[in-house]
């Protein structure tokens, strides 16, 4: 893999993290802003129109991730097969926390490689 589509990879890799700390951020910034509040009737926030859709995104991005990851690990040659399917079950388990360690360990550190 050539070094930009590593690090666009590695862009879409590190969303759901940043994204869990941004939706909490607005979680918790809706519960405190609105003790004390009533409800007018106008409907949701719009915090939450904005954010359940990202929610849906990321949620269909992680899938997404988990199969290029998968389909990634039985694809090359640098993991040794013994160790392929045990990547592909940390990956589909752990994936916020397994994808980025694999990213660094397997693609990364191989990109230069492949552009030569």
């Amino acid at each position: 893999m050539t070094k930009p589509k590593a690090l666009l990879l590695a862009g879409f890799t590190l969303w759901p993290i940043v994204y869990m700390f941004l939706f909490m951020a607005v979680i918790f910034s809706q519960v405190f802003t609105g003790m004390g509040t009533h409800p007018t009737g106008d409907g949701m926030p719009l915090a939450f129109k904005i954010i359940f859709p990202l929610h849906f995104l990321t949620m269909l991005e992680i899938f997404a991730l988990i199969a290029i990851y998968i389909w990634h690990i039985f694809k090359t040659d640098v993991i040794s097969q013994d160790k392929k399917a045990l990547w592909a079950v940390v990956i589909f388990l752990g994936n916020m926390v397994a994808m980025p360690v694999y990213w660094y360990l397997y693609i990364w550190k191989y990109a230069d490689e492949a552009s030569r």
